[in-house]
C-alpha cells in the first residue's frame, strides 16, 4: 500500500526503507497520481482514509516529516495528471458518464426522488380507500423496506456495518420517533385528503425551530421566525375551509410534525461515522418492531375479522397482495433517493428541492383524486408553501455561511 500513497523513493530519501522495490514500471507511473491524494474520511480517532484505505499510524507520522519535499513536488505531479480522461502515462483513459455529465445524474435524482414519491402518495391513497387500516399499512411500508435491506446486505451492496449495544442505545429514540410519527402521518393520510395532510406537515419547520429554540437552548434568528408566519397563516387559511377536514386527520399530522421534529433532535445526538444506507436500515428494522404491537392491538381483531376478507373482495387477492407490496418497495426508495440526492448536493439546493417536492405530491393528488378545494384553501396552501420556501432559502444559507466560517 506504501508505493501506492508515496511517490518516487530518489524524492524522498528519508521514506525510502517504507517501499517496496517496484515489481514493474507501470507501477511508478500509478503511484504519481496518488500523490497529491487527500485523506477522504477519518475511523474514530485513527488514521486518515486515502482512496478506501487506513494508513497505520507510524506511516503517518513519517510521512508528514516529509511534508516540505512533498509540496515542493507536488506542482509538478499535478501538472503530469492534470489532464481529465487521461493516466500519468498520458495514455487515454476512459471517462465515466457519471464524471462526464454530473449535472444530468443529479437531475437524474431529483426526478426519481419526485417521480417515487407521487406515486407512493398516490398508491397508498388509493388503499386506503379500499383497505382503511393505516396502522397495518403502516407495518408493510416497513417491512418491505427491511427485507430488501437484508436482501442487499446478503449481496454485500451495500456491506452491513457492525451493530454494538451502545449504537443500539443511541438509535432506538430516533427509530421511536420515526415509527411515531410515520404511522400518525398514515393515520393522516387515510382520513383526510393527502394534499391536506401535507399542508399540515409543511408546518413541521415550525416545530422543528421551536424545538431548537426551547428545548436545544440554541438561538433562532428573528429572520427566520418571521419567514414561518406565512406558514402558519397559510395552514390556517386552508384548514378553516378544508373540504376533507376532520379532527382524526388533523391531530395526526400534528403529531407526525412533533415526532419527526423529535427524531431530528435524537438524530443530532446520535452522529456516527456510519454511512446513511446502513443507519436508515436499523432504524428501519427498529422501527418495525415498534409499530407491530399498537397494529396488532388496535387493528388486528378487525382485520381478521373482515378487513382482509372485504379488501379481497373488493379488488381480488392478488392486486391486495402487489399494492401492499408496491406501496412498501415505493416508500423505502424515495426515501433512499432522498438521502442520496442531499450526498450529491448543497443543503440549499436540497431544502429548495424538497419544497418541490411537495408541490408536486399536492398538486398531482389533487389532480389524481379530483379533490375539490375552495379559493380560501388554495391560497393558504400557495402561502403556506412559499413560507417554507423562505424558510428552507433563509435557513440552507444560514448553515452554509457556517460551513464556510469553519472551513476557513
Amino acid at each position: 500500500m506504501e508505493s501506492r500513497v508515496l511517490s518516487r523513493a530518489s524524492t524522498f530519501a528519508s521514506l525510502s526503507q517504507l517501499r517496496k522495490p517496484p515489481r514493474e514500471n507501470n507501477n511508478n507511473n500509478n503511484s504519481v497520481s496518488f500523490v497529491s491524494a487527500r485523506p477522504i474520511g477519518a475511523v474514530g480517532e485513527g488514521g486518515n482514509l486515502i482512496w478506501g484505505r487506513q494508513l497505520r499510524p507510524a506511516l503517518l507520522l513519517e510521512s508528514s516529516s516529509a511534508g516540505k519535499q512533498r509540496e515542493s513536488v507536488k506542482p509538478c505531479l499535478a501538472a503530469a495528471s492534470s489532464s481529465p480522461g487521461s493516466d500519468s502515462a498520458g495514455e487515454a483513459k476512459p471517462v465515466g458518464f457519471i464524471e462526464k455529465y454530473p449535472a444530468l445524474v443529479t437531475g437524474f435524482f431529483f426526478f426519481m426522488w419526485y417521480f417515487l414519491n407521487v406515486i407512493f402518495n398516490i398508491l397508498n391513497k388509493k388503499i386506503y380507500n379500499y383497505f382503511p387500516y393505516p396502522y397495518f399499512v403502516s407495518v408493510v411500508h416497513l417491512f418491505v423496506g427491511v427485507v430488501y435491506c437484508l436482501v442487499s446486505w446478503a449481496v454485500g451492496l451495500p456491506k452491513r456495518a457492525p451493530m454494538d449495544s451502545n449504537l443500539l442505545k443511541l438509535l432506538f429514540p430516533v427509530a421511536v420517533c420515526h415509527a411515531l410519527g410515520h404511522v400518525t402521518s398514515n393515520v393522516s393520510f387515510a382520513a383526510v385528503a393527502v394534499s391536506f395532510t401535507h399542508t399540515i406537515k409543511a408546518l413541521e419547520p415550525f416545530f422543528n425551530a421551536a424545538a431548537s429554540q426551547f428545548i436545544l437552548g440554541q438561538s433562532i434568528p428573528i429572520t427566520l421566525w418571521l419567514s414561518l408566519a406565512p406558514v402558519v397563516l397559510g395552514v390556517s387559511m386552508a384548514s378553516l375551509t378544508e373540504l376533507s377536514f376532520n379532527w382524526v386527520g388533523f391531530i395526526s399530522a400534528m403529531i407526525s410534525n412533533i415526532s419527526f421534529t423529535y427524531r431530528s433532535i435524537y438524530s443530532k445526538k446520535a452522529m456516527t461515522d456510519m454511512d446513511s444506507t446502513n443507519l436508515y436500515a436499523y432504524i428501519s428494522i427498529i422501527a418495525l418492531f415498534v409499530c407491530i404491537p399498537p397494529a396488532i392491538i388496535l387493528e388486528g381483531p378487525k382485520l381478521m375479522k373482515h378487513g382482509f376478507g372485504d379488501a379481497i373482495t373488493k379488488v381480488g387477492l392478488t392486486k391486495f397482495i402487489t399494492d401492499l407490496f408496491w406501496v412498501g418497495m415505493f416508500y423505502h426508495l424515495y426515501n433512499q433517493l432522498a438521502t442520496n440526492t442531499l450526498e450529491r448536493v448543497a443543503p440549499l439546493t436540497h431544502a429548495v428541492g424538497n419544497v418541490l417536492k411537495r408541490v408536486f405530491v399536492i398538486g398531482f393528488s389533487i389532480i389524481v383524486f379530483g379533490n375539490k378545494i375552495s379559493t380560501q384553501t388554495g391560497i393558504g396552501t400557495a402561502i403556506a408553501i412559499a413560507g417554507v420556501a423562505i424558510y428552507s432559502y433563509i435557513k440552507a444559507k444560514m448553515e452554509e455561511e457556517k460551513r464556510q466560517a469553519k472551513a476557513a
